[in-house]
């Protein structure tokens, strides 16, 4: 049997009563490592759970999936993930490989940031499409993904808005000569994605555009969601890019128009202080 089981948000305690005896009793425990972290490190994982955790990169999980499932039909195979298991298509691949060797599988399912955004208090149901925001290079600054942001202001729908996450990532000159060698990780912040927002507000003016987004569009920005010191700040998308919400990771919310009262007021309890700033369109 290959289960796969949510962790949460937090630390090594979200897991769930049932995801715990399942770890506890399988032969094999992979922890997917990259499209998402925890606050702690495996080493606490460990610990908790009482068992060694084999590191699954993207690599290992997309082209050597075979090694994950070695086995799992004679023999209880673990796959954890940070959140919910169905939180990346990833884990739907996976899947898709296990039912295709006849191995059954079975899902305990967690929080997940597109749940606990809620924290801040928009309400649910009214968030459209979500959106991932990558990180721009020289050569690359992607841009269409800002449809959907538009697609989903002009419903009054709000969008959250994944930030990249850079791990066991080659640089182009190592890609090429087939080094195995690494660059540091990264997590873009809430500060860099509306920078990259901001930039794609200017082009759209040069091009003779409206951007369905300004400087005063009113934006929530979110860090560690689930741990002890999570962070939210609501505020104008140019405040976004000099909040400090502290470490990884982040993501931020680009609300839509005609919030509920109830919105308005709970959004109220993080708002950045007035400074210079303008004040946001909607708070």
């Amino acid at each position: 049997m290959l289960y796969l089981i949510g962790l949460g948000l937090g630390d090594a305690k979200d897991i769930t009563v049932k995801g715990l005896e399942v770890v506890r009793r399988c032969s094999r425990v992979y922890l997917e490592a990259y499209t998402s972290i925890l606050t702690v490190g495996k080493e606490v994982l460990e610990e908790f759970y009482g068992r060694k955790l084999i590191l699954a990169d993207r690599e290992e999980v997309e082209q050597e999936a075979d090694n994950i499932l070695k086995d799992a039909d004679t023999s209880d195979v673990a796959f954890l993930v940070v959140g919910d298991p169905f939180g990346a298509t990833t884990h739907s691949d996976l899947i898709l490989r296990a039912t295709k060797r006849g191995i059954s599988y079975q899902v305990i399912h967690n929080a997940s940031i597109m749940s606990a955004v809620g924290c801040c208090g928009l309400q649910l149901y009214k968030f459209g499409e979500t959106v991932s925001i990558v990180f721009w290079t020289d050569t690359w600054k992607p841009e269409s993904f800002f449809d959907k942001v538009k697609k989903n202001r002009q419903n009054g729908m709000h969008t959250l808005c994944l930030l990249d996450i850079k791990v066991k990532e080659q640089s182009l000159e190592n890609l090429i000569k087939g080094r195995k060698i690494y660059e540091p990780p990264r997590y873009m912040s809430v500060n860099q994605a509306a920078q990259q927002l901001l930039e794609i507000v200017q082009n759209l003016r040069i091009r003779g555009e409206e951007p369905a987004v300004t400087e005063k569009t009113l934006c929530v920005g979110l860090a560690r969601v689930g741990a002890e010191d999570q962070k939210v700040a609501a505020g104008t998308l140019q405040q976004m890019c000099t909040v400090d919400l502290g470490g990884p990771l982040h993501s931020l919310i680009i609300t839509g128009d005609n919030m509920h009262p109830l919105e308005t007021e709970m959004l109220s309890l993080f708002s950045i202080p007035e400074n210079s700033s303008e004040s946001a369109d909607g708070l």
